[in-house]
């Protein structure tokens, strides 16, 4: 099982994410507004600023405060 490191001591299973997006465009927001009335949000950005919004295959939404450059070398 492959893990990243999100920040903050937390890690998500590489296999299970389907996108890493940035989390400025209104279709990205509206994705998390949905997940978050849904009760499919997970919020490890630890009160900072969320600059990266990751997809998993269970379409959990996992808000992020790493970049999203730096979550795509992690997942190399």
């Amino acid at each position: 099982m492959n893990m990243i490191d999100l920040g903050g001591g937390n890690f998500i299973n590489a296999d299970r994410v389907v996108a890493v997006v940035s989390p400025d465009s209104l279709p990205v927001r509206r994705l998390v507004q949905d997940a978050k009335n849904a009760g499919r949000v997970i919020d490890v950005s630890g009160s900072r600023k969320t600059r990266s919004v990751l997809i998993t295959d269970s379409e959990h939404v996992i808000c992020c405060a790493e970049e999203t450059d730096s979550l795509k070398e992690r997942l190399k």
